[in-house]
């Protein structure tokens, strides 16, 4: 099998973001499958890391999980290994994996589809002295808004894609199992 050099590989802008021929072999591969790209990253010490993300309302073989599966990792897995041999791209080891409970918005589709949802935000510059909030995520008339969350419910900042370095979800965690029912059962 003949391997490319890393850096044979072309760089060109797409949507706006720059990428590489090797990014655009992924992504076709991966959401020819039916999952989400969320992110793609390459180490110097040739690890090539690739988190999917299930597409909600699409069906999937094995459950209607609301989160990627070890299932669902494997069989990106082993067609990502196929293609990328196939395509003669160079890496060393190979992950895939969920985006985790703290879920990155990357795109303005994921912040669409995650509107209403708490997340946390860094902007690039600082606004009122202050780079790091935390709110509800909510569609504005240009761009997006953050209700503050905490003591500043009554407050809110409006900002664009433009201006965010990192945005992530805040995870929800519930240890408390399942509802009970009125007869003191379990509901479904």
């Amino acid at each position: 099998m003949q391997r490319r050099d890393a850096t044979a590989w072309a760089t060109r802008a797409v949507d706006g973001l720059a990428t590489t021929a090797w990014h655009s072999t992924i992504e076709r591969t991966v959401t020819g499958l039916d999952y989400e790209l969320v992110d793609v990253e390459r180490s110097a010490a040739g690890l090539l890391r690739v988190t999917i993300d299930r597409v909600p309302g699409h069906h999937y073989p094995g459950g209607e999980a609301e989160s990627v599966t070890v299932e669902d990792c494997e069989r990106v897995t082993r067609q990502l290994q196929y293609v990328l041999e196939v395509e003669a791209v160079p890496y060393q080891r190979l992950e895939v994996s969920s985006p985790g409970l703290d879920r990155p918005l990357k795109r303005p589709a994921d912040y669409t589809r995650f509107a209403g949802h708490e997340v946390e935000l860094t902007l690039k510059e600082p606004f009122n002295g202050r780079k790091n909030y935390r709110g509800t995520l909510l569609a504005a008339d240009e761009g997006w808004r953050l209700a503050l969350a905490g003591d500043k419910a009554d407050q809110a900042l409006d900002f664009n894609l433009d201006e965010v370095r990192t945005a992530r979800l805040v995870p929800v965690l519930n240890f408390k199992g399942r509802a009970r029912g009125v007869d003191g059962g379990q509901t479904r």
